[in-house]
């Protein structure tokens, strides 16, 4: 029997890498059912300042494929405890370079405090959507 019932981790997951299979692969060993929130592309836009790849609804549809995930909602800002009050998650799980983030810093509290709700911060691999972006246009630029 795993520790939690209900987890929750968001992302954009804009250029799907072995670094988000595998945050979601530790998500899913510790709960019964894993509800990922997908950032929208217009949040997307505020949150990161650039338009996405690939289309929410695209990002949606590969997630949705992914064997460690049971349910994908919408993500349209960081209010982890309005996702909290919609969802229910008795943990929410973040890659740990949110760890220190204002934001992520306060809610968690607010999560655990008033919810009982616990945080796991996952640790990140070296691949990122940025690096592989800067990759392929290193490419591209070596291609011409």
């Amino acid at each position: 029997m795993k520790k939690y019932n209900v987890g929750f981790i968001s992302g954009f997951f804009d250029i799907l890498h072995e670094g988000h299979i595998h945050i979601l692969e530790q998500a899913k060993s510790c709960c019964n059912q894993l509800i990922v929130a997908v950032g929208t592309d217009e949040f997307m836009r505020i949150r990161k300042g650039r338009e996405p790849v690939l289309s929410y609804n695209e990002r949606v549809q590969i997630v949705r494929a992914i064997k460690y995930v049971d349910m994908v909602v919408a993500e349209e800002d960081l209010d982890k405890i309005a996702a909290y009050q919609k969802y229910k998650f008795d943990v929410m799980f973040a890659g740990d370079d949110h760890e220190h983030e204002d934001i992520y810093v306060r809610e968690t509290k607010v999560l655990k405090d008033q919810y009982g709700v616990d945080t796991i911060y996952i640790k990140r691999s070296d691949v990122s959507s940025t690096k592989i972006r800067e990759r392929v246009c290193m490419i591209q630029n070596k291609a011409f």
